[in-house]
């Protein structure tokens, strides 16, 4: 199995699903094991938020903060539960935000494309907080095509990306938010606009961040 490439309130991708760096690797493993939690591994949202804050503004940005709980699509445990995206809870300034990642696609191919590269943390170094502005290009910043990109079905994916995130780590999350009522959470979490892409990135305050990039299906860059 492909080790995990590179990891989303209101999803505005409604057709989706809910509203020069180093080569990308793709050849080393990462195991999983799914259970009921639409495949995610339900004991890493067990000491999920159920209040959140709201430093999120309307825009795109990179939250940078500490991982709280992973949870999965099919998990009711947890307050705002969503059956096709997998939510990241992330702290910052002592509170909790979610983190929204498609992991179905609405689309005629309904897998997330999955992608992993290392590389150095775009925008400035890793800070807690809500960093608009910040820029994340796959193609510009990154140098990852789709061709670099594995399928996955959904409960697959959710327990891979859930495996490689690790509780209590640092981690930073490129995302969009609405801001106002959805100031808790951000979204979007996969290929977008120029230098509005999403992703998740582990070891953020590293030498060596790793980034868990998505896209859909009928993306092609």
């Amino acid at each position: 199995m492909p080790r995990l490439l590179a990891l989303l309130l209101v999803l505005t991708a409604a057709s989706r699903g809910d509203a020069s760096y180093p080569a990308v690797n793709q050849d080393a493993g990462l195991d999983a094991v799914a259970d009921d939690a639409g495949g995610a591994d339900a004991g890493k949202a067990a000491a999920c938020a159920s209040t959140f804050g709201s430093e999120l503004t309307a825009a795109f940005g990179r939250l940078d903060g500490t991982v709280l709980a992973v949870v999965g699509p099919a998990d009711t445990q947890c307050a705002m539960p969503n059956s096709d995206h997998l939510v990241v809870q992330a702290t910052m300034h002592g509170a909790a935000y979610r983190m929204v990642v498609n992991v179905l696609s609405s689309g005629a191919d309904t897998n997330v494309y999955l992608a992993e590269v290392d590389a150095p943390l775009a925008g400035g170094a890793f800070e807690e907080g809500w960093h608009p502005g910040y820029a994340l290009d796959y193609v510009s910043t990154l140098g990852v095509h789709s061709d670099a990109f594995t399928p996955y079905p959904m409960a697959e994916l959710a327990a891979l990306v859930t495996d490689a995130i690790e509780l209590g780590a640092p981690i930073s999350v490129y995302a969009t938010s609405s801001g106002g009522s959805y100031s808790h959470s951000a979204h979007l979490v996969h290929r977008n606009d120029p230098n509005a892409d999403g992703a998740i990135v582990l070891r953020p305050d590293t030498g060596t961040p790793r980034y868990l990039l998505f896209r859909f299906g009928d993306q092609a860059f």
